[in-house]
């Protein structure tokens, strides 16, 4: 089978926003959660695209590099011109959790490839946007942009939190310290000079080259810079779903005369013909207006492990549903009485056909001690009690909050395979689940970052498919 692109994302939530990325572009893509089995990939058919839900943005250096030397034989071997290490779109990371840096030193070595590394900043559909080198990032969709270094969330995030906005610098810290930069005004160039300072560049920083984009015009320019070197030799790519963004543009605009392309109009992601096109620094377009349609049959599910302020608005506003705060020495009490009566208490709701947000206390009303608490814990706990809901009660639809709650969440359930849906929000998409257990397989799931998606993402989630499906 052959692929045109190969790609690891380091936890789930962005998996499936570059899963929906390739597939509402006609692609035909599957998400795995492991190294596929020839049974599973028969299972899949013909495919494009392929890609491997993994954890490494929650791991230690250590389990990270396990997971990644796991996997990067089965990506060599794809024989995609391009492997992709599908990072967060605020680059948050560090040298000891979910380093950026050691994963492309294990890749590279592991897949062989050759000198080019694009890293690709920035991806204006999600409000993110690297202008000479500095990364910035709106709030919340149709809200203000801040360097990231500044951003009200990612500055000060539990674990891995943004103080540097140069991603050159950032990434120095985590080992790639000659990474050099082609920054947007030289998108302006002819092919033949910007190949040439590419060239420069690859031999400047031998680590990585770092890409601008500040708006969708500047997507099929990166893209043909990187397809036709991986066209050479197979290329190791770093970055967001900007990276899959800007192969599509490229694609597309190497496309045969009167071949079927998609507008920025209908696909709401891509393309622009312009930087006007793209919104401003100031603010990030706003698609995000609340689903409007009658309840679908059958009771929805979210569970939540996400500290986010945002997610922590988005909870509040949900009315639809049943709220069932979860506090951590709760959760953490296997087999206590404490955590059973959670378990009954979503068990009962959804058996009497409500929708069901359980969430954790967020941190404003934890104790000190529940804060101290590691996040990788509490998603694993989070993952455990998910799985023992569902080992009787199956809801209509599933909603995941939190990159990492969403990995070990899924991880914990004898799911092998993801497909795309449709999108509920730009950056959050409903797929849906493949296994070998009945209970599971076709049950249809949202997997959402913490800074991601409308204040009404639930509320979307909750309301009949086809007023979001449109994917």
């Amino acid at each position: 089978m052959a692929f045109k692109l190969a790609f690891y994302a380091d936890d789930f939530t962005g998996a499936t926003d570059t899963l929906a990325t390739l597939a509402r572009q006609g692609q035909r893509a599957m998400l795995f959660l492991r190294v596929p089995s020839d049974q599973e990939l028969a299972h899949a058919g013909p495919l494009d695209c392929v890609g491997i839900a993994g954890a490494a943005r929650s791991m230690q250096n250590q389990d990270q590099t396990a997971e990644l030397e796991a996997v990067a034989a089965y990506l060599k071997g794809t024989g995609a011109p391009v492997i992709h290490y599908k990072t967060c779109s605020t680059f948050d990371s560090s040298a000891q959790v979910g380093s950026i840096g050691l994963a492309v030193r294990v890749l590279r070595k592991n897949l062989k490839t050759g000198g080019f590394t694009p890293i690709v900043g920035g991806q204006p559909n999600l409000g993110r946007y690297c202008v000479f080198s500095n990364l910035f990032a709106a709030f919340q969709t149709g809200a203000e942009a801040f360097r990231i270094d500044r951003h009200p969330t990612m500055s000060c995030h539990p674990v891995t939190p943004m103080g540097e906005a140069d991603l050159r610098h950032h990434l120095a810290e985590q080992g790639l310290a000659e990474i050099s930069a082609v920054q947007y005004p030289s998108y302006e160039k002819s092919d033949e000079a910007l190949d040439e300072q590419v060239d420069a560049a690859i031999t400047q920083g031998p680590d990585g080259v770092l890409f601008d984009v500040a708006c969708p015009a500047h997507l099929p320019v990166i893209g043909r810079q990187i397809w036709q070197r991986a066209l050479r030799s197979q290329t190791l790519a770093v970055g967001p779903s900007s990276v899959a963004q800007a192969l599509l543009a490229h694609w597309q605009a190497m496309a045969p005369e009167g071949a079927a392309r998609v507008s920025p109009e209908e696909d709401g992601q891509l393309l622009g013909s312009s930087c006007a096109n793209a919104p401003s620094l100031g603010a990030a377009s706003d698609q995000n207006q609340t689903a409007q349609g009658a309840e679908t049959a059958g009771p929805v599910l979210v569970l939540s492990g996400s500290m986010s302020p945002l997610t922590a608005r988005q909870i509040e506003v949900a009315t639809s549903y049943l709220h069932i705060p979860i506090p951590v020495a709760d959760l953490l009490g296997a087999g206590s009485q404490a955590r059973a009566g959670i378990v009954k208490r979503i068990k009962q709701g959804l058996q009497a056909g409500r929708n069901v947000l359980a969430h954790l206390v967020h941190a404003e009303q934890a104790s000190s001690a529940d804060q101290a608490v590691d996040p990788a814990t509490l998603a694993r706990a989070s993952g455990s009690l998910l799985a023992e809901v569902l080992q009787t009660q199956r809801p209509a639809r599933l909603g995941l909050a939190g990159g990492d709650t969403s990995s070990l969440a899924i991880l914990s359930l004898d799911v092998w395979g993801l497909t795309y849906i449709g999108q509920i929000d730009p950056g959050v998409a409903l797929c849906r689940l493949h296994s070998n257990q009945a209970s599971l397989d076709g049950l249809d799931v949202m997997l959402k970052g913490g800074q991601m998606g409308s204040l009404g993402v639930f509320e979307k989630l909750a309301k009949k498919a086809d007023t979001y499906l449109k994917g």
